[in-house]
């Protein structure tokens, strides 16, 4: 008990004299001690649905995208805020049919992912994707010209709040 009390004590006090020295020594450290691969935080990735207003989506957005403002939700079938939103985006879609141009990335299990990403890089937004897939519920309304986002709501059914968006960017077409 005693000895291996004292391996874990120094297991430890390895790994925080490596994350204080060099953050990659740490973690080779940590690898070599568990016998697997570091993982990265998954955490680390996630922002602020709300501090992304005015961003880019990271690059041009694909040809067919061009013209028209781009709602894009990021969806889940076992999303509480998925199922939440869906009625409000059904009437977004009837009542903007042909003026707006709707993307669904949906991201309920690996196989919806990776078609999701697919789908992404072909229209342009790879970049948004990979920032934005772990924030199922959330409803992104891009300028197609400038590529910035225009608006993003997560888990909000309040229509007002996007048709407010929607009708100002198809006025300043």
């Amino acid at each position: 008990m005693n000895v291996k009390y004292l391996a874990l004590l120094a297991t430890v006090s390895l790994l925080s004299i490596g994350t204080f020295a060099k953050p990659e020594a740490g973690s080779r450290i940590l690898s070599e001690v568990i016998g697997t691969q570091a993982l990265a935080n998954p955490c680390a990735s996630k922002a602020n649905p709300c501090a992304a207003k005015g961003k880019t989506v990271g690059g041009p957005l694909a040809q067919k995208l061009r013209g028209k403002p781009v709602v894009v939700d990021i969806y889940a079938s076992w999303c509480p805020a998925c199922k939440n939103i869906a009625p409000t985006l059904s009437q977004l879609k009837q009542q903007y049919a042909g003026k707006v141009h709707f993307v669904v990335l949906d991201v309920s299990n690996r196989a919806t992912t990776a078609k999701s990403e697919a789908r992404a890089k072909e229209l342009g937004l790879s970049q948004f994707f990979t920032a934005h897939k772990t924030q199922t519920g959330s409803l992104t309304i891009v300028d197609p010209a400038t590529g910035k986002i225009l608006a993003q709501h997560r888990n909000n059914p309040n229509k007002p709040d996007y048709t407010k968006v929607l009708d100002s960017a198809l006025a300043k077409k």
